[in-house]
């Protein structure tokens, strides 16, 4: 048997280290190669890390939120061969990074004379770590999330990872155990009801942080101001019925946001300090003849700003297609450097969400960012006479030292025209 010592690898051009995300492993787990064992995040991306080798975790080096330089050793394989290292791993350290019950002939004896006959999954379950009463429930935030989604408390689950951390196979336990939520009904004149004194710490790491900083540097460095707007989109409406009852074989369905980006192509040609990157320790504004969109995506690991690039060179369907393409990929944790970085301009689309207005946060360095509602039918005035109309607000944040209220106001008002006659858009 032999030592391998995995260091963390070069994971992009000009990383040098990255954020611990989650471990997909624990100390005593065999692990074929491929096998995910990591997640990290860089400045760029968020990367999963793949096993170089068969064999056994003996220890792993850090805790999620903790930062691990390229090149530095992130864990330690028990393989079949002489491995890489030439000493041993001591035993303390591995114990250290994870107390969980220890893989003895004599812990495996003490257990096997208990009853067969107690209810149990068909496959012997791992030995568990009790908690200290009081000591919060350590989880993965995805284990977390199917926590809150199937209503189990976490605080009841046992866990048996490192340190007693529950994952997803204990929670099935849990749940298949019939320990999920199950509707009690009290007697008549009783309350079912009990008063709630728990509480549950997330510690802020990976993209969460990198949000919280972003977030953070742009509103504390870039006095915003910010426009809103209403727009009739009645005709917007009808042509986009139409382009989707009429569209080409293969082609996307299309939204309001693909007709919003082409406006924006026009409107942005003609106010350029608009599509602009402010360099605000050079002191120099570049405005770009490109027009790439960043497009915020919510995903169940936080917020990302995909891109698509090039919208000046698209038409509708293309940029439908490539903003499907980039969205959806990020969504499933497959888009890469290429496709989150380089914008010029951002729309963040509240949706469904609805809402009035917002006051969204640029996406430093950029100058401006268009946020866009949902789209609803609205009585208003035409003529002298109320009709119904389709009406969507538009808010959008500007960055007032390099662009001047006058030019973000006169961006969204092209943005307007364009969108109630929908004809111009491609003219």
């Amino acid at each position: 048997m032999g030592i391998y010592e995995f260091k963390l690898p070069d994971i992009g051009e000009g990383v040098v280290e990255g954020e611990i995300v989650e471990w997909m492993v624990a100390v005593g787990d065999l692990v074929k190669e491929d096998d995910p064992i990591l997640s990290v995040m860089t400045d760029k991306a968020t990367v999963e890390i793949p096993s170089p080798c068969d064999g056994t975790v003996t220890k792993i080096v850090g805790d999620a939120g903790d930062i691990i330089p390229v090149g530095g050793v992130c864990i330690v394989f028990e393989i079949d061969g002489d491995g890489n290292a030439s000493a041993a791993p001591e035993p303390t350290p591995a114990v250290e990074q994870s107390p969980v019950v220890e893989k003895t002939p004599a812990v495996v004896e003490s257990v096997a004379p208990k009853p067969v006959a107690q209810a149990a999954p068909p496959a012997p379950a791992p030995a568990t770590i009790p908690r200290v009463e009081g000591a919060k429930a350590l989880a993965s935030p995805a284990v977390r999330k199917r926590a809150r989604e199937a209503n189990v408390q976490l605080d009841l689950v046992s866990g048996s990872g490192p340190a007693g951390r529950i994952t997803h196979a204990d929670l099935d336990r849990h749940i298949a155990g019939g320990a999920a939520s199950a509707t009690t009904f009290a007697p008549i004149g009783a309350s079912s009801k009990v008063a709630r004194t728990g509480t549950e710490e997330i510690k802020v790491i990976g993209l969460r942080r990198k949000i919280a900083d972003g977030m953070m540097s742009s509103y504390s460095t870039i006095p915003h101001f910010s426009y809103f707007e209403e727009v009739d989109v009645t005709h917007l409406e009808e042509l986009r019925q139409h382009l989707n009852a009429t569209r080409p074989e293969g082609a996307p369905k299309l939204t309001y946001l693909p007709f919003i980006m082409q406006a924006l192509v026009k409107a942005l040609g003609k106010r350029p300090e608009c599509n602009a990157l402010y360099d605000d320790e050079a002191g120099v504004v570049t405005r770009h003849q490109a027009i790439h969109l960043g497009i915020a995506t919510q995903t169940d690991r936080g917020l990302y700003v995909p891109v698509v690039k090039h919208v000046e060179a698209m038409d509708i369907w293309q940029s439908a297609a490539e903003m499907s393409r980039v969205t959806q990929a990020t969504r499933d944790g497959k888009a890469g450097v290429e496709d989150l970085t380089g914008s010029t301009f951002t729309i963040t689309s509240l949706g469904r969400l609805g809402g009035l207005g917002a006051t969204p946060i640029i996406n430093k360095p950029e100058v401006g960012i268009l946020g866009v509602h949902n789209a609803i039918e609205r009585a208003v005035v035409r003529d002298g006479h109320i009709v119904v109309r389709r009406i969507m607000n538009l808010s959008s944040s500007w960055d007032h030292r390099v662009v001047d209220g006058h030019d973000g106001a006169s961006l969204v008002q092209l943005l307007k025209t364009y969108l109630e006659h929908p004809a111009t858009i491609f003219m």
